[in-house]
């Protein structure tokens, strides 16, 4: 509030200078012309919809961008340090910034990346590329028990709720769905009215929590949630295992930000922290989540339904699998979530210490599918610092068939990563609950902006792919991937990495997997002996 009564102080000095002026010296004119100045900025500062900064601190927020132009190199280092620790490279930030901002993509000068470096990987191109397809590929999620199957777009919006970002935030990204033609992920916070606002298509996730379908003491609703799924605008349902930033967490949401709505709408106490548990309580082995996925598919009328993890153990997941082969259920889609994903609330520890990088949580849940016969049932996506058109074709090559991004959709929004998200002062009325700083982000100009990012970086990965010499997904091989692993030698992801057979693990399970596929159980996640 106090940035806002700046403005209101300069106008009561504005005035009383005027009339010392009218009666003093001509040098008090000057002062109040510069006063007059600067309250005129802030007023325009205070009813543009362009600047969410100018809007929430009109006439201080100049300063950000005066060091913008003054000094790029001094704004990206403080941005590269204010970004989880692991910050997107410069070229990245200004990609999604530009084409959220329908600017050029194009930069001056070479490569930001050490391409001699230990560990760089890139995409090798073919000397005869194809012609771009019209139309970017998109991808049927739905499996052979599922019967309103859903065209998805290689590039969405992953799961963020109402409570971790605002309701204009939330609004703006339906409304860029909408004109976009994507998926919007709700998040594990429940169903609410700004999901629903753009009409955009939806991905209703359903954490261990169940808000927005619960009963009081906290369990699944089969009742509410079938009310709920039967919206039209409900296109799939993804039940939420665990999150790459916090794998093995509930969700988080800080008291500073449950308010009376946020509270009604998850079905808790208002203005305490809310904490969902760490494991479902409508499941607890792999047959019983099978059966969960099949109870809901059921209920949701044939909508496909999934399940969203990061990766922790490779035989809990071959226990799924096998738990999908006694049964014959399988999801229509598995979204892999990577442990370099982000959040707005963890301990440290959670976040750069537990779960698989989102390389290797693809390779295990693909292989796994494929060795078990169900590669072609089951769509995988993927999840954890996707944001632009080489991350797209990587993760593709790496095993999903679609991609999901919270980080660089959050950006195209006008997130300046200020890391205030767990406070409730975001600068920009991203990821706030005070409507004084909501206010500030104009949902009509952000989902435009969302718009022109998913359009551009999309095409920018069938473009890629064109130059690869392919013009659909299911062309791309591993070979087409290869990454540096000493000064003198790089190899493709064909050579890095064991790729299954289909069926192979039923037939004669490979020596590397033979272990963790003897001990995987279908009827508990906790087997008495683990490998990996």
């Amino acid at each position: 509030m106090l940035r806002f009564l700046f403005v209101g102080f300069l106008a009561v000095a504005t005035v009383a200078l005027g009339v010392v002026a009218a009666i003093g010296s001509w040098a008090w004119w000057v002062l109040a012309g510069v006063l007059v100045v600067l309250l005129a900025v802030g007023v325009y500062d205070l009813i543009q919809r362009k600047h969410a900064v100018l809007r929430n601190y009109p006439i201080l927020g100049h300063l950000r961008y005066l060091l913008e132009s003054l000094r790029p190199e001094l704004q990206q280092y403080f941005i590269e340090r204010n970004f989880d620790g692991r910050p997107f490279d410069r070229d990245v930030r200004t990609m999604i910034y530009e084409r959220a901002k329908g600017i050029h993509g194009e930069l001056s000068f070479g490569t930001e990346r050490q391409i001699d470096d230990v560990g760089y990987e890139y995409l090798v191109h073919s000397t005869v590329p194809v012609p771009e397809p019209e139309d970017p590929p998109r991808i049927l999620i739905g499996g052979p028990d599922c019967t309103r199957p859903y065209s998805m777009s290689l590039l969405n919006v992953s799961s963020m709720s109402f409570g971790a970002l605002s309701a204009n935030a939330l609004r703006a990204l339906n409304r860029g769905a909408a004109l976009g033609g994507f998926a919007h992920d709700t998040g594990e916070g429940g169903l609410t009215p700004y999901h629903l606002d753009g009409g955009g298509d939806l991905v209703w996730e359903i954490g261990s929590g169940y808000f927005g379908t619960r009963t009081r003491d906290g369990r699944f609703d089969p009742d509410c949630f079938a009310h709920q799924v039967a919206h039209e605008q409900i296109k799939a349902v993804s039940i939420k295992l665990s999150q790459g930033a916090k794998p093995g967490l509930g969700g988080v949401l800080p008291a500073a930000k449950v308010s009376e709505e946020i509270a009604r709408f998850r079905g808790v106490p208002a203005h305490e922290k809310c904490v969902s548990p760490a494991a479902h309580t409508a499941f607890s082995t792999p047959l019983e989540l099978i059966g969960f996925v099949a109870r809901l598919r059921e209920l949701g009328d044939g909508k496909p339904v999934g399940f969203k993890l990061c990766v922790g153990s490779r035989v809990e997941f071959l226990a799924i699998c096998k738990a999908m082969l006694a049964t014959g259920i399988t999801p229509d889609f598995v979204i892999v979530d990577g442990a370099e994903g982000g959040t707005a609330a963890a301990p440290l520890e959670y976040e750069d210490h537990v779960g698989l990088p989102l390389t290797d949580g693809l390779m295990i849940v693909h292989n796994a599918l494929t060795g078990c016969g169900l590669r072609d049932r089951i769509r995988v996506g993927a999840s954890g610092k996707v944001a632009v058109g080489n991350d797209i074709v990587k993760r593709l090559i790496q095993g999903a068939d679609y991609t999901n991004s919270a980080r660089a959709m959050m950006m195209a929004l006008g997130c300046i990563q200020a890391q205030r998200c767990h406070t409730n002062l975001c600068p920009v009325g991203v990821a706030t609950q005070d409507p004084r700083r909501a206010r500030a982000l104009d949902v009509g100009d952000k989902s435009e902006r969302v718009r022109r990012y998913h359009a551009a970086t999309v095409a920018q990965a069938v473009q890629i792919m064109a130059s690869l010499g392919v013009s659909d997904p299911a062309q791309l091989t591993p070979h087409m991937l290869r990454k540096r692993i000493s000064v003198t030698r790089q190899l493709s992801y064909a050579d890095l990495y064991e790729w299954l057979e289909p069926g192979q693990l039923l037939a004669e399970p490979p020596r590397d997997w033979a272990a963790d596929w003897s001990i995987a159980d279908p009827e508990t996640f906790r087997p008495q002996h683990r490998t990996r």
